[in-house]
């Protein structure tokens, strides 16, 4: 069985001080909570393939961030050379082509044991202008989110609206590259106006299902239809908030059923099983007890298979959900070179 982890956010974490490279469990609790990431928990959860975020944050109500675009370049860059000596320590293996997802499949480990990795930037406020996409795109950039709150570019989670005229030129050189979109954090509106723009591959690392949990964060059923009608997959975030019902967020932890009622949710649209995987998001600025009581660590993510098992789905519906899928849909719409 492949496992693919669609949504990591390890570069912030390690920049805010956290040690990535050692196991979650010994690691001092902070403001994102009780880490539940490090690479050895990957490794032991048999986990192939990442989408590891460059994600910066924008100053909210006076608090520390970026504030123009400059500052958000600046700030990016940092998590960039971050990655980059990260590889050149032989922690990862940046996937860049089809061809190194042929290598996941054929079981190649990376480098030196090395993580195989694909570079995903969460808000675009980092690229200044399309001028910029060359840089990135040569680092390793492979899929770009427009929104995480509002951006120069769209309007995002709690800030609703279209994108803005910035982001045509952006998205046509992104389109230009091959560069995957990512659809997680966009405002409804600006997810229809991304979809009507481009002809590009098209997926959401990290959402669930605005049927189970109406917020704007959650995809409604037509997104959701929308996305499969485009051949995307849907990675479900493991954030307890975006689990459980409203009427039950509070009273009760979120359980690994809770995430197969997102599953079958997604399944049950689509027709099939292709279009749904996991993008968990842990340490993604929460902690343990936000996450599946059941889940200690990365390294328990094969429990979400015994669980998807247990729940009916086959043998082959498994393999799909847990990494196959994304390795599908990676090799199908990665840039050749």
């Amino acid at each position: 069985m492949k496992i693919v982890d669609a949504h990591l956010d390890l570069s912030y974490n390690a920049l805010l001080g956290r040690d990535v490279f050692a196991p979650a469990n010994g690691q001092p609790t902070d403001d994102g909570g009780i880490p539940t990431v490090g690479l050895p928990d990957l490794k032991r959860g048999g986990v192939n393939l990442i989408c590891a975020t460059v994600f910066t944050m924008p100053s909210l109500d006076g608090k520390p961030g970026y504030v123009t675009a400059e500052d958000a370049y600046r700030e990016g860059i940092k998590h960039l050379d971050w990655y980059a000596s990260a590889e050149k320590a032989g922690r990862f293996t940046f996937v860049r082509t089809p061809g190194d997802i042929a290598r996941v499949l054929n079981n190649e480990t990376g480098l030196d044991g090395s993580m195989h990795t694909i570079l995903l930037m969460e808000g675009a406020d980092p690229l200044r202008d399309p001028a910029d996409l060359p840089g990135w795109f040569d680092a390793g950039l492979r899929i770009l989110g427009l929104a995480w709150r509002q951006t120069r570019y769209a309007g995002g989670t709690g800030c609703p609206g279209p994108l803005t005229p910035e982001s045509y030129p952006l998205i046509k050189a992104v389109d230009g590259y091959g560069i995957i979109h990512d659809t997680s954090h966009l405002a409804e509106q600006s997810f229809w106006d991304l979809l009507k723009t481009t002809t590009g591959p098209v997926m959401a690392s990290h959402s669930n299902c605005r049927s189970i949990v109406q917020t704007d964060r959650q995809l409604s059923d037509d997104m959701i239809r929308a996305l499969v009608e485009r051949d995307g997959v849907i990675g479900i975030n493991f954030f307890d908030k975006f689990l459980i019902p409203p009427s039950e967020y509070g009273k009760r932890r979120a359980t690994l059923q809770d995430v197969i009622t997102h599953i079958r949710h997604i399944c049950d649209i689509a027709g099939n099983t292709h279009h749904v995987a996991i993008g968990t998001d842990m340490d993604g600025g929460l902690g343990r007890d936000e996450i599946p009581i059941e889940i200690e660590t990365s390294a328990d993510l094969p429990k979400v298979a015994h669980t998807l098992a247990a729940a009916g789905f086959t043998r082959e519906d498994v393999d799909a959900i847990m990494g196959r899928n994304w390795l599908r849909f990676f090799e199908a719409n990665l840039p050749g070179l």
